[in-house]
């Protein structure tokens, strides 16, 4: 996918795997389908970048990490 679809803004990158990561995909699908809104996952150099289509989403994403004590950081 180009860089150029998807705002940076709206991009987090988390570093999981196994079953933290299958938490944070049923996290964001259930905000995205609260939301009404899109979301899809890539990888990145250094873990799995996760992309909303609104800033929204992605802070309650963000704090959702938090809670987990998954670390994420913009992507």
């Amino acid at each position: 996918m180009e860089d150029s679809i998807v705002p940076k803004q709206n991009c987090l990158i988390v570093r999981a795997a196994g079953r933290q990561l299958d938490l944070l995909r049923g996290e964001a699908s259930r905000m995205a389908k609260g939301s009404n809104i899109d979301w899809w996952v890539d990888q990145a150099q250094v873990g799995t970048r996760f992309c909303f289509e609104d800033a929204k989403a992605k802070e309650s994403f963000a704090l959702a990490c938090d809670n987990l004590g998954i670390s994420c950081q913009d992507g």
